[in-house]
């Protein structure tokens, strides 16, 4: 079973499961969660909106350079478009 970094608390409906069935949900959890934290379905959901220069920016390029920095620009904020 693969390890990914983070804590998953998993309710299920039946008392017992057998441990390859539990491998089995939660490597197919893990799918789920890898396809939905990737950075083109972080890109698409949100925009750059820049109040220095008064542009709202839903270019893939900036908005990956904008999410790689360590340390953020002032008056650019990451906009949730959902």
């Amino acid at each position: 079973m693969y390890q990914p970094g983070r804590d998953l608390l998993v309710l299920l409906k039946q008392e017992t499961m057998t441990p390859q069935a539990m491998e089995y949900q939660i490597d197919w959890l893990h799918e789920i969660l890898q396809q939905v934290e990737s950075i083109e379905s972080l890109v698409s959901a949100h925009e750059i909106i820049n109040i220095n220069q008064y542009k709202i920016s839903n270019n893939i390029r900036k908005l990956q350079a904008v999410l790689s920095t360590n340390t953020p620009k002032p008056f650019v904020f990451l906009n949730c478009k959902n």
